[in-house]
């Protein structure tokens, strides 16, 4: 079973800055497109960003366009999320997924943001 193990998560003041990392256990990683994914207290979980599977073309959310980067390295099965100038609105476990979400979901990592 694939297994999803994302990190990178923590504290930061509002402004900052801060790079995600899932590693996936699958082999055939390159052959997904992968995505980011949040939820926030009470709020359903959310589509952040997602990158396809050979050139790698990036899609956002309207709330992270262009302050978000979100990139992949096939040979690590490993894909990044780049977040900067975060906002108190970032706050939220953020997990990594198939685009769409095929794979049981991981553990996540915490992204708090204080104002």
């Amino acid at each position: 079973q694939v297994q999803l193990v994302e990190s990178g998560g923590g504290l930061v003041q509002a402004g900052g800055s801060l790079r995600l990392s899932c590693a996936a256990s699958e082999r055939t990683f390159s052959s997904y497109a992968m995505g980011w994914f949040r939820q926030a207290p009470g709020k359903e979980r959310e589509f952040v960003a997602a990158i396809m599977m050979g050139r790698g073309i990036a899609v956002y959310a309207d709330s992270v366009k262009g302050r978000f980067t979100i990139s992949r390295d096939n040979a690590e099965k490993t894909v990044y999320l780049q977040m900067n100038s975060l906002k108190p609105e970032d706050a939220a476990v953020y997990y990594c997924n198939t685009n769409p979400p095929r794979l049981q979901w991981g553990q996540g990592t915490q992204v708090t943001v204080s104002s």
